[in-house]
């Protein structure tokens, strides 16, 4: 029986001012904060569709491309990603999915429970997939959909994608990216990339909160959707034909109708967060008002200050360092020591969170991250100097007084670019 608790006993919502420097979600800008309090519109007002009008405009740059349909989907980065997956795939087709981390087995999982035929390429943890590998297994599978990970926060590593677009279009193939990790802090480039569809989300490198998930879609993505479009019959409206193709599988997330909604004609599909809106609108002003290549550098910097300071420390950093994301470092737990014990006093007597890991991670790394309002030197070396002192307080013998200096200097020498 659940234990009945007096209603009176709930106080104020009062969280722990506390530094969150896993890998994500981290602290929201305070600026973000501010917006999502502003006063709610009706979602067709004239000021509610111009503010979505604008949101459409400033996540372009961010994604790195000239799309039309550039957006949000209401809902956490998962969201954004269901309703590209199920969108871009009908039962049956056959996709191939590039894995090297937990968020890949998440795109099998997803594209299972669509029914789609699933090849993989894989890497070990830690690694890559090579351009050569996904071109050879295109070549083997004949997809419909390529899909893969940008930056794979489970493992710390960042797939290299330019390249995979020309793959894919030479192919015949519809190509994904899932880029929640990195948008706002490492460089997307969609129509470089020649991608079809990316999508983000908030709570990493942009530093919102979780609840919204920006996405790009190209014409030739959007085509091969609007051929699904089969309009729910409560919204219909003239002008709007039904596609050839299968339905979309599921309503909430059904591409077609949100982009009938974010277009002129304002497809009565759903009410749009508003306040997740508001958000997000903020997080892409911020973002391009710092200037992106600054932001990147400053994510640059600071993923090589931590490696650095984690270094000193006589610590073992996890992963490929040609390809480790500029936001997220992981690095091994020493044998000696509990890497839950040091978590616990990282939070409880510093008031700093640090990441675990998932699969065959768990228990063998810790994962750090420095994105969005937290990429900042002195977040980073708040965060080295209670690591050193937790490791130390839990036995782990290390030269004390080296992690600090050591990612100082790795901050100011660190040029554009340089992640190692």
């Amino acid at each position: 029986m659940p234990v009945e608790l007096d209603p009176l006993l709930f106080g104020e919502i009062d969280p722990p001012q506390r530094l969150l420097m896993g890998p994500g979600p981290v602290n929201a800008h305070p600026r973000v904060l501010r917006a999502m309090s502003a006063d709610l519109l009706g979602q067709f007002d004239l000021e509610m569709t111009g503010y979505m009008e604008q949101v459409m405009a400033l996540y372009r740059p961010i994604f790195g491309t000239r799309n039309r349909w550039t957006m949000l989907v209401d809902g956490t980065a998962r969201a954004g990603i269901e309703a590209a997956l199920v969108s871009l795939v009908a039962p049956g087709e056959t996709v191939l999915v590039v894995n090297f981390g937990r968020f890949g087995l998440l795109l099998t999982e997803i594209l299972t429970r669509i029914g789609a035929r699933i090849e993989t390429i894989e890497a070990p943890w830690g690694e890559v997939v090579p351009l050569a590998a996904i071109e050879e297994a295109i070549a083997r599978t004949s997809p419909k959909l390529v899909a893969t990970i940008h930056g794979d926060t489970s493992t710390t590593m960042a797939q290299p994608l330019d390249g995979l677009g020309a793959l894919c279009r030479a192919a015949g193939a519809l190509s994904y990216v899932d880029a929640t990790a990195t948008i706002g802090g490492m460089e997307l480039a969609a129509d470089r990339w020649d991608v079809d569809v990316v999508t983000g989300g908030l709570q990493k490198c942009l530093g919102g909160p979780s609840g919204s998930a920006p996405i790009t879609i190209s014409d030739a993505a959007a085509e091969h959707i609007f051929a699904r479009r089969h309009t729910e019959a409560g919204i219909r409206m003239k002008g709007l034909e039904d596609g050839q193709g299968p339905r979309i599988a599921s309503n909430y997330f059904d591409l077609a109708m949100i982009m009938d909604y974010w277009s002129e004609k304002r497809l009565n599909h759903h009410t749009e967060a508003t306040s997740m809106l508001y958000a997000a609108r903020e997080c892409a002003r911020v973002a391009l008002g710092e200037g992106l290549a600054a932001r990147y550098d400053r994510h640059t910097r600071s993923g090589r200050a931590m490696a650095a300071g984690l270094r000193a420390m006589g610590l073992t950093v996890f992963g490929d360092d040609a390809h480790r994301m500029t936001n997220v470092t992981g690095v091994h737990i020493p044998g000696s020591v509990d890497g839950e014990a040091v978590r616990a006093m990282m939070r409880d007597t510093f008031e700093i969170e640090i990441g675990t890991a998932f699969g065959p991670l768990q228990g063998r790394i810790w994962r750090l991250g420095a994105m969005g309002y937290n990429a900042m030197k002195h977040k980073v070396l708040i965060t080295l100097g209670a690591l050193e002192a937790s490791l130390r307080a839990h036995g782990f013998v290390l030269p004390l007084g080296e992690a600090v200096p050591a990612a100082i200097e790795a901050w100011d020498s660190a040029g554009v670019g340089e992640i190692a």
